[in-house]
């Protein structure tokens, strides 16, 4: 019975059905072909428990809060505050992308969100200056997988919500690790622009650098107010969002004032669109997680591993393995949702911390989003950059090693994950 499930499953994903679709079909073809037909009538009351918690609310609201600043004319700021920063030096203008990026991940919290603006932003401008237009989508997609990490992170706040860790933990967790894969990035770009003598730009003035930092002053206040109110206890993961949203409105409509009343039904409709994306998601996996518990997967899986070892070590590098294969194949978000329940009792039983589990493994599926075959990361920058996708994955194969590099370290220093958190009590 279960192997008609599996091959349900894969001949829907290859069809090309939308996952959150594949997991309700193949849910659907298992009630049906195990007898369970009468669980169908439960269903809608599945699919609505799935969504009944408090932090999913702060979803909607940091989309929100992304399509105000993005509307409010953050982007442009950022990027020209970071070229006047570090343009003069060879190869600036990769810097200028690695140092925008970090700081819109603290806006967006979205790798593909961010992948697509910067796409459109940086690769036009640093293909004029030299640079190939391959290697400088490449780029563009690589770095933004600080996305997730720095928060605020839309899959750090699921990965609380189902795991019933500290959300706010979390986002202090992804600082130190974000911050080791902006250097990382800056590192590969030196040896890479020292080989092949990437261009640079006139040095500005400090007059000019200072002028700039205070044009995008108002625009951090943004990612301040939300790690400042969080580490004070003023307010919770969610209720900043709420608070971020204020700000980013009051910010774009009078501080920059390129947010206009016009905009506004558009920036509401582009957030309820990506936000009923990813809660539709949400409730469908949670429905799948039914064949998940009725097949007893993670008492399988939790039994297969301790088989093999009883090494937290063995077990994280198992587990490193196992997501980077499923992330070439599924949605992060998807494999987020399915994977947490089956492993957090297998953390527990290696004790592992869960914060330190949901860095690695949001880091893991991250950097799905840059390997083939159907990282999504790749068509969105393909599409929109205008490359050959074969060109851009040859382009990032430097950059994808880096990353997973990087993962292992994170993996296996828990005082990357841990430092920041415990020094606030967390």
């Amino acid at each position: 019975m279960i192997t008609i499930v599996i091959v349900s499953f894969i001949v829907f994903l290859l069809m090309g059905i939308p996952i959150s679709m594949v997991l309700g079909m193949t849910t659907i073809v298992y009630f049906l072909v195990t007898g369970n037909a009468i669980l169908l009538d439960s269903t809608p009351q599945r699919l609505y428990s799935g969504m009944e918690n408090f932090g999913l609310l702060a979803i909607p609201l940091f989309m929100l809060t992304g399509e105000l600043m993005n509307n409010g004319g953050i982007t442009n700021r950022l990027v020209v505050f970071s070229r006047k920063l570090v343009g003069h030096v060879r190869g600036g203008l990769a810097y200028v992308t690695i140092i925008s990026n970090m700081f819109l991940a603290s806006i967006l919290g979205s790798a593909n969100a961010q992948a697509a603006m910067m796409s459109k932003v940086m690769v036009p401008e640093m293909e004029r200056e030299g640079y190939k237009r391959e290697f400088s989508s490449a780029l563009t997609l690589a770095s933004s997988i600080v996305a997730p990490i720095i928060p605020p992170s839309m899959i750090f706040i699921i990965y609380g919500t189902l795991s019933g860790t500290s959300i706010g933990a979390l986002f202090m967790a992804g600082i130190l690790p974000g911050i080791m894969y902006g250097v990382g990035f800056i590192g590969l770009i030196a040896y890479i622009g020292y080989k092949n003598s990437f261009p640079r730009s006139e040095r500005s003035s400090m007059k000019e650098v200072w002028q700039s930092f205070i044009k995008v002053l108002p625009a951090l206040l943004v990612p301040f107010i939300i790690t400042v109110g969080i580490l004070s206890g003023a307010f919770t993961a969610t209720e900043s969002a709420g608070v971020a949203s204020v700000v980013a409105f009051i910010v774009g409509m009078f501080f920059y004032k390129e947010l206009k009343w016009k905009k506004l039904p558009t920036i509401l409709i582009n957030t309820v669109i990506s936000t009923a994306t990813v809660t539709f998601l949400i409730a469908m996996a949670n429905l799948f997680g039914w064949i998940i518990a009725f097949e007893q997967v993670p008492q399988y899986i939790a039994n297969s591993m301790l088989s093999i070892s009883n090494s937290p070590f063995v077990f994280l590098l198992l587990v490193n393995i196992f997501l980077l294969l499923i992330g070439t194949v599924l949605d992060g978000i998807a494999a987020l949702i399915i994977l947490v329940p089956v492993f957090m009792p297998l953390i527990t039983a290696f004790q592992i911390d869960p914060i330190h589990f949901g860095v690695i493994i949001c880091i893991n599926l991250t950097i799905g989003l840059l390997t083939p075959p159907v990282g999504t990361g790749l068509f969105i920058v393909s599409s929109i950059a205008e490359v050959r996708f074969e060109k851009l994955v040859r382009a990032i194969l430097p950059m994808l090693f880096l990353g997973i590099m990087i993962l292992f370290i994170i993996t296996y220093w828990e005082g990357s994950t841990l430092l920041i958190p415990k020094w606030l009590g967390y």
